[in-house]
């Protein structure tokens, strides 16, 4: 059985070694010391949640940003899951979560995926997000991100 819950410096360690672990990590956090700054910041900000399991240990994290996009529609800004639980189905529910909390009061959400990271970007297209746009250099020199888009499916329901 695993929980989501808001993350606490408790759960410094495994949500960096979640990180570091990545693709996304690999790229964008050269040093653990930028990992963990980075990480201290989204806790402190209470934008980040936990996957733990029925132990209390962390198996991944999810970091969004309610304004994040534009002023107005929340952002996903990181996801990842622990090395030895990918696969499992815990990036999905850490997804329905966000969506989840946020859904009620938002008509989209936003988040972007780059070139690099190919099985992030089709897990999200299976989840129902589109790509709105994509930004060359945004993070990186020689990466273009793309923004991917999803509309509140209960927005359709309405007539």
């Amino acid at each position: 059985m695993m929980t989501i819950t808001k993350a606490h410096m408790q759960h410094l360690d495994d949500c960096k070694e979640a990180l570091l672990n990545s693709k996304l990590g690999a790229e964008y956090f050269p040093s653990e010391e930028k990992a963990l700054s980075t990480l201290v910041k989204g806790i402190s900000k209470g934008e980040i949640f936990v996957a733990v399991d029925e132990k209390g240990e962390c198996l991944g994290f999810i970091w969004f940003v309610l304004n994040g996009a534009f002023h107005s529609f929340p952002y996903l800004h990181i996801i990842a899951v622990k090395e030895a639980y990918r696969g499992m189905g815990i990036g999905k529910e850490l997804l329905r979560f966000f969506e989840e909390t946020v859904f009620p009061d938002a008509s989209k959400v936003f988040l972007v995926v780059a070139d690099f990271n190919p099985e992030a970007r089709r897990l999200y297209e299976r989840l129902g997000y589109q790509q709105v746009g994509a930004i060359p250099a945004l993070y990186k020199d020689g990466v273009t991100e793309y923004l991917m888009m999803k509309t509140n499916p209960s927005l359709h329901l309405q007539v």
